[in-house]
């Protein structure tokens, strides 16, 4: 009951803030009661190499590699060394490179991880583009830091990564792609500590004041694809020609941030941005550009159009399929998260949404929303090897029966 009094009185006061002339240009700044300190610190950038023994070449030179050493140790061995930009870090240990040998021959290839364990399942590619998991026969689990992989090598690149590799110019063309859509505007809500652009979707009817608005984030942790591939299915259905779909982008407006870090997402890192901190817990004082920017836009553009965010929603990745909630209740939408999960339950057979609510103790996204606007924040996590089909269906149904909860809302 404290913890819901502090949110209310913060989202009041915040709403005073907004009254005042000059005030609501920038998002608020919050002490939450387990603070972060987000300020930047040094990253160990990997040196962009390709290495060579006789036939064998492994390289990291591309958007989204991580290999930090290559190494043979005997005649049939590799190793793959993989190293974070900086510790601590949580244990997304992201790997990406590629591999050929100029004759046809088999390895072992070791991947080593410096400061982890073996999370991720291996997936190779012949384009980079079309992936597929490396069949379990050829995986073998060693001592905790170290995983073996059985690799049938070519003149051809075999591209050989913990997840598909999803860099910012593919994130981009996405996003070009969607705009070919009515009512899709595509812009740029800042610059990355990098001077990457940091791209974000505007969709609804354009130069209409007093629309409620939603927000999507995506990507503030570089290694968690299939939350950007669940995003994606989320937008698929909220794109669609239908008469749902069609109604639900006239009555609101939705805001979507596809690309939190695209630092991070091309330097591959392992959880953090070129400021080597962990976005999503920077949601109180902005340290970081990416926050900063993106938070400053959402407010500076739902006052100028008069908008009242009412839901956030952030896609990540963990190692099992989970909603993360606010135990608080929210002003705008109360009793959304609890009919719309119910929903996706009701839609999707033989499926029982696991849900973890939290109170609102470190500055992340979904206590942002909460505390900023009064609106509900869900964390959207999928497992790191839930199946890709289903990770589809579970989009498209989340984006369909949110659409059914709100679009005959006053």
């Amino acid at each position: 009951m404290k913890i819901q009094s502090i949110a209310v009185a913060f989202f009041l006061l915040a709403h005073l803030f907004q009254c005042l002339p000059g005030m609501a240009q920038q998002a608020q700044s919050y002490d939450f009661p387990q603070p972060v300190d987000t300020r930047s610190r040094f990253i160990k950038v990997q040196e962009k190499k390709t290495w060579t023994f006789g036939t064998v070449q492994a390289s990291n030179q591309f958007d989204g590699a991580r290999l930090n050493d290559f190494s043979k140790k005997n005649d049939s061995t590799f190793v793959a060394t993989i190293s974070p930009e900086n510790k601590p870090v949580n244990a997304s240990p992201w790997y990406a490179f590629k591999i050929l040998s100029a004759v046809p021959r088999d390895i072992n290839l070791e991947i080593y991880y410096t400061e982890a364990e073996h999370r991720y399942s291996p997936k190779v590619s012949r384009d980079g583009k079309q992936w597929e998991a490396l069949d379990p026969s050829r995986v073998r689990t060693l001592k905790g830091e170290r995983v073996q992989l059985s690799l049938s090598l070519g003149p051809d690149t075999l591209w050989v990564a913990a997840q598909e590799v999803v860099s910012s110019t593919d994130v981009r063309n996405w996003c070009w792609q969607l705009i070919l859509q009515p009512n899709v505007r595509y812009g740029i809500a800042g610059k990355s500590s990098l001077g990457r652009d940091i791209p974000f979707l505007d969709i609804g009817r354009d130069s209409v004041e007093g629309q409620d608005m939603i927000i999507l984030l995506s990507r503030q942790h570089p290694p968690e694809v299939t939350g950007f591939m669940a995003l994606q299915a989320f937008m698929d259905a909220l794109l669609a020609d239908s008469p749902l779909a069609n109604a639900f982008r006239q009555k609101y407006r939705i805001l979507v941030f596809p690309l939190m870090n695209p630092d991070g997402v091309d330097l591959g890192h392992w959880r953090h941005n070129a400021g080597g901190v962990d976005l999503n817990r920077d949601w109180a004082y902005y340290y970081q550009p990416e926050t900063r920017q993106v938070a400053d836009y959402v407010v500076q553009t739902a006052r100028e159009r008069k908008n009242q965010v009412i839901l956030g929603l952030d896609f990540h990745s963990t190692k099992y399929d989970v909603y993360y909630t606010c135990a608080e209740t929210n002003q705008q939408i109360p009793g959304f998260k609890d009919y719309w999960l119910q929903g996706i339950a009701e839609s999707i057979p033989d499926y029982r949404p696991r849900v973890e609510p939290f109170e609102i103790e470190q500055p992340i996204s979904k206590s942002w929303f909460l505390l900023q606007f009064g609106a509900e924040g869900i964390t959207f996590e999928i497992g790191d090897d839930t199946d890709r089909e289903f990770i589809k269906i579970k989009g498209r149904t989340a984006a369909i029966e949110m659409m059914q909860l709100l679009i005959f809302r006053k």
